[in-house]
């Protein structure tokens, strides 16, 4: 079943990406953004505090990180858990619906990343017949 059929099946959803006013489309935007896509991808492996996490991400800022915690947070894919020590500890783990959702990004991650040498052909390519810009 190709993805044209599987689309047509679920057509009885009650949600729909492609409808301007679908609330799916801030979740989508919250999975596939640069930050959030690598954020699921660094909690897939496991729980991790905030500086860990933003180690591992490496180039987003503090401010980036939070928003994009708080988004996948609010969306149900990450849960937050406050330990009351001092100094305050706390720590980040995926939900189960969160660590399904990091296994399909992941699967997209690989498959870029499998692929880099064709995509990089291509853009020189690109480049030296349009000209770089």
């Amino acid at each position: 079943m190709d993805i044209t059929q599987e689309r047509t099946e679920e057509q009885d959803l009650p949600y729909n990406v492609f409808a301007k006013a679908c609330p799916s489309r801030g979740t989508l935007e919250h999975v596939t953004g640069r930050w959030g896509s690598l954020t699921l991808g660094a909690l897939y492996d496991g729980s991790s505090r905030f500086n860990e996490l933003r180690r591992r991400v490496d180039g987003v800022s503090e401010k980036m990180l939070s928003q994009t915690l708080h988004a996948l947070e609010r969306d149900g894919l990450v849960h937050r858990e406050a330990q009351p020590t001092n100094p305050p500890r706390v720590d980040y783990r995926l939900t189960p619906l969160g660590r399904e959702v990091a296994e399909r990004v992941l699967t997209l991650v690989h498959f870029v990343e499998g692929h880099m040498d064709d995509v990089l052909t291509a853009r020189q390519s690109y480049d030296e017949t349009r000209g770089a810009r």
